[in-house]
């Protein structure tokens, strides 16, 4: 019997777990989470073990994908455990249309209605979330999140980890670094360095005093 194991069983793991069953390779999809054993199903699926003990299910081999929201932490635990012999699969939701010339890496996950268009890369353990598209040409570093609605122009780069809130919008030709954070709503015009948070239509940085995205 084939076995999809999540790694994170909050919200995000939810849909990770509809779109696995979309997708329609698995016998059975299970969790494991650190709210085990006080959790033992998340709509209708199991939670076998925490996170810990979910490492020995199988002696460390079979399907996974890590379903954490923290970019950094998400992109960590895909490399430990390709390391210690399991195998991060690559979740692209039947909805979606990805062109038959982008490079998507394991771990990574592509939601319904999302678009990924001709040459694009996309690297490992990054969310595209629903409704998200990546032009022609896009360069997605590991670990970024490009929320619902997101949507990049063509030959964008994305440094490794950032993360792009809800409706944000990168033009054509843009470089944004590592560990960026994009408001939701934004529209980048301009390159962005790392760690920067931006914020704003056009987006710049947010200063100290500015409330959050």
């Amino acid at each position: 019997m084939s076995t999809l194991l999540i790694f994170g069983a909050g919200g995000h793991g939810k849909v990770v777990a509809e779109t696995a069953r979309a997708i329609g390779n698995w016998n059975e999809i299970m969790f494991a989470d650190d709210a085990y054993p006080q959790v033992t199903a998340v709509d209708g699926y199991p939670v076998t073990a925490d996170f810990s003990g979910a490492r020995s299910i199988g002696g460390g081999h079979g399907d996974v994908i890590v379903a954490i929201g923290d970019n950094r932490k998400r992109s960590d635990l895909t490399t430990q455990l390709r390391q210690s012999g399991f195998n991060p699969v690559t979740l692209i939701h039947p909805a979606a249309v990805v062109a038959q010339s982008a490079h998507i890496e394991t771990g990574t996950v592509i939601f319904a209605q999302a678009v990924v268009q001709a040459a694009a890369r996309i690297g490992s353990a990054v969310i595209v979330n629903t409704a998200a598209t990546v032009d022609h040409d896009c360069s997605i570093g590991d670990g970024v999140h490009l929320s619902p609605g997101v949507h990049l122009g063509g030959e964008v780069e994305i440094g490794d980890y950032s993360w792009l809130g809800v409706g944000a919008v990168v033009i054509n030709r843009t470089a944004v670094g590592s560990g960026v954070t994009v408001g939701a709503g934004s529209c980048v015009i301009g390159n962005v360095s790392d760690g920067v948070t931006v914020v704003g239509v056009p987006a710049r940085p947010m200063r100290p005093d500015q409330p959050g995205d």
